[in-house]
């Protein structure tokens, strides 16, 4: 938190300065307002549209419907999208969360500063490439190798589209705990070395339990950028909502489900359009809760050093 100081008036320009660092400070108001006021929107929007459908839908019939078809049979049952949804994003978690933390302990503890400012950079690139190519890559090439090696792959299928969403994910996990571990101060590696562990036992057993808030902030926030990912499912994953979905074969997803909504001839304000927002403050509220848990952990296991 800043604090205002009185700085002397050398050369009588207090009054100038004044309305100058006052009409800083509104601009940096008003940026921070419109955030808020467009987060804030963004919520009303879907939470307006929501409400429409869930007067026309009982809420225990969307929530706990087992078969999703808006626009054939008007089944509004939203639990094999969830399904579907978390389904792919534990994938994802199981090849994004080791990698990234195995890159970011290397990082942080074995990489020279040399190495390091070649590595990070090379490694962020993954997260500025746009998602369609990953989907485009997982239908094209992973599909095939995958069935090369021997697996009953469908040509959509949760497998290929859960790998990619990991790889997409793993400079999130690797960047923000590498900066957790970074964090850590030295004194307490020098400590362990100075009982006689080597480099692996104080990166497993100092550095990552000092910086673990910080680490599970990561996966937090990457598995949270997982769930509402829609490019890399729509093109790789198939839309085939399954109450029980296998990576084997095609299934959809929330995001996914939004988009067929939207590319679908259904009319404007109709119960299979307002669907699209149900299913949106639906997933809005698991990353907002998902959001939630992370702040409490980090707030509640953050280690302070002096």
């Amino acid at each position: 938190m800043s604090q205002e100081t009185n700085t002397p008036d050398f050369v009588g320009q207090s009054g100038i300065r004044s309305a100058r660092e006052q009409s800083i400070k509104w601009l940096l108001f008003g940026c921070a307002a419109l955030s808020v006021a467009v987060t804030a929107a963004i919520v009303a929007t879907l939470l307006f549209d929501a409400i429409d459908f869930f007067l026309e839908v009982s809420p225990v019939g969307f929530f706990l419907g087992t078969e999703w078809s808006p626009t054939i049979k008007e089944e509004f049952g939203v639990l094999p999208l969830v399904a579907g949804t978390l389904f792919v994003t534990a994938l994802s978690a199981l090849i994004a969360i080791p990698v990234g933390v195995a890159s970011a302990t290397y990082l942080s503890e074995y990489a020279s500063p040399q190495t390091r400012s070649i590595i990070k950079p090379a490694l962020e690139i993954l997260a500025g490439i746009p998602t369609v190519v990953y989907g485009y890559f997982a239908l094209v090439y992973l599909t095939p190798a995958l069935e090369w090696l021997g697996l009953p792959l469908s040509t959509f299928n949760a497998l290929s589209a859960s790998i990619m969403i990991g790889i997409m994910i793993i400079p999130m996990v690797s960047s923000l705990s590498e900066d957790a571990m970074s964090a850590v101060p030295d004194s307490l590696r020098q400590a362990g070395y100075g009982i006689g562990a080597t480099k692996l036992e104080v990166s497993t057993g100092i550095v990552i339990p000092a910086a673990a808030s910080g680490i599970f902030s990561s996966f937090i926030l990457a598995l949270s950028r997982a769930i509402g990912e829609t490019m890399i499912v729509v093109v790789a994953a198939g839309m085939r909502p399954r109450l029980v979905p296998s990576p084997f074969e095609s299934l959809e997803v929330m995001t996914a489900a939004m988009v067929q909504l939207v590319t679908t001839d259904i009319a404007g304000g109709s119960t299979a359009y307002r669907a699209m927002f149900a299913i949106g403050i639906t997933l809005f509220t698991i990353t907002f809760a998902m959001n939630l848990a992370s702040s409490f952990v980090a707030s509640r296991y953050r280690e302070e050093y002096q």
